[in-house]
């Protein structure tokens, strides 16, 4: 018995069949072509087109002229998504990758993927340093890649909401004469991960780049080298925001390691000096963050910035949930933790990773305040502590005994049966382990 037409691929609309080949790679789309008559120019209307190495290696010259006639007889048609998957390039292959990707751009495209991974000890491909124009892309995701000063104004594209940044590279060309600056009025979630900030020559630059995005709700910057990204004016929108400054970060100084070291940076403000350097002044990050509802805020001891972004730092009215490690518990007074929890008064969720590595830790401590003789000092909706480490030694001690201080007094921490028994004058906090 034939299989009933409602049954059919074929009975399927055009629409239909053009939005489900574009799951398909470009290469297997196109061999659709052979099915029947009704087939042979179907995949050139696909509404998604996923360029992609086949083969493991494959390199940009294996696709050249695939994809040359690939776009000449799609003339233009609209796209929803593109993706170009690529490992490795030659010199001559740049002015390919970033004329197709411009292609895609034209094609009206919304969701734009660029992963070109390097090989054969090659640098990053750099894309043209001249601004996207689209009145429909919603999300830029590239991968290994160069961007320089024009590139990042994306102020022509004011559907952007998305854009992450992985394994790139943001240079200043020597010669701009104004600040690198990331622009977007529409942009609402940011991620740059692993990537660096650099001088046209290679080099550390030694002007910040900037972020202006006043309308962003996310913001995720890790493991970054160079000189740490400014934030430049309010943020009112933002939600959620995660920050990890780690070794490759350029803002760095000795004295945070060894206090009897003398300072020799000339922008961390040891000396208590407002110079942030190369005449920049003022807050570079905690400022821009200052209405997240959510933060996590973790970095290597000899990093200054968030110790020093302290003194321009304003309250944290809507934070509700805030992650720290031990950079803000490793003072001798542990004051950078007494001032961010001073200044977030709304303050719901406390979380502390010390000494751990990533996100792995062997124990965990959950507490809860007493509603006796609260401190005034933090904030009266704060409900739930949670400290998680590897072992519970003398400078996770000292850390519970400093959070004692915010309620009446420490007197001691005792092992009781599976459990941290913090005992107060006249309350406890029970820390499960």
């Amino acid at each position: 018995m034939p299989p009933a037409a409602g049954g059919r691929i074929d009975a399927l609309p055009d629409g239909v069949l053009e939005h489900i080949l574009g799951f398909l790679r470009a290469d297997e789309a196109v061999r659709t072509c052979v099915l029947a008559r009704r087939w042979r120019h179907l995949w050139k209307s696909a509404t998604s087109l996923r360029i992609r190495h086949v083969a493991a290696g494959e390199h940009v010259r294996d696709l050249r002229e695939f994809v040359y006639h690939l776009l000449l007889l799609r003339r233009g048609a609209p796209l929803q998504i593109c993706d170009f998957y690529f490992h490795g390039f030659d010199d001559d292959d740049v002015p390919r990758v970033n004329l197709w990707f411009r292609y895609a751009v034209i094609c009206n495209v919304r969701l734009l993927r660029l992963h070109v991974l390097p090989s054969d000890g090659r640098g990053l491909l750099e894309l043209d340093d001249l601004p996207l124009v689209s009145q429909q892309l919603r999300i830029l995701d590239l991968q290994f890649v160069r961007v320089r000063s024009s590139f990042l104004n994306f102020s022509s594209c004011p559907a952007l909401k998305h854009l992450y940044c992985e394994f790139s590279e943001f240079s200043l060309s020597s010669e701009t004469t104004t600040r690198t600056t990331i622009s977007s009025d529409s942009l609402e979630h940011l991620s740059i991960v692993d990537s660096a900030f650099s001088d046209s020559d290679g080099s550390v630059e030694r002007s910040r780049i900037r972020i202006c995005t006043p309308n962003l709700l996310s913001l995720r910057l890790r493991r970054l080298q160079g000189k740490t990204p400014m934030l430049v004016g309010d943020m009112p929108s933002l939600v959620q925001a995660s920050v990890d400054i780690d070794d490759n970060c350029d803002d760095s100084c000795r004295k945070l390691l060894d206090p009897n070291l003398d300072c020799d940076c000339e922008s961390c403000g040891c000396g208590w000096s407002n110079n942030s350097g190369q005449g920049e002044l003022g807050c570079v990050l905690l400022m821009g963050l200052s209405a997240a509802e959510c933060l996590e805020l973790t970095s290597v001891r000899s990093m200054f910035i968030f110790k020093r972004d302290l003194r321009w730092c304003t309250m944290f009215s809507e934070l509700r949930t805030l992650t720290l490690n031990e950079y803000w518990c490793i003072s001798i007074d542990i004051g950078a933790l007494a001032c961010i929890l001073e200044r977030s008064p709304v303050l719901e969720k406390l979380t502390l990773q010390l000494f751990s590595e990533g996100y792995e830790h062997k124990i965990e401590m959950k507490g809860t305040f007493s509603l006796m003789e609260r401190s005034s000092a933090i904030s009266e909706h704060l409900e739930e502590v949670k400290i998680k480490c590897d072992v519970v030694d003398e400078r996770i001690l000292g850390i519970l005994k400093f959070l004692c201080t915010f309620n009446i007094h420490a007197c001691r921490v005792i092992p009781y049966h599976g459990y941290i028994h913090w005992t107060l004058n006249k309350s406890s906090l029970w820390f499960n382990v």
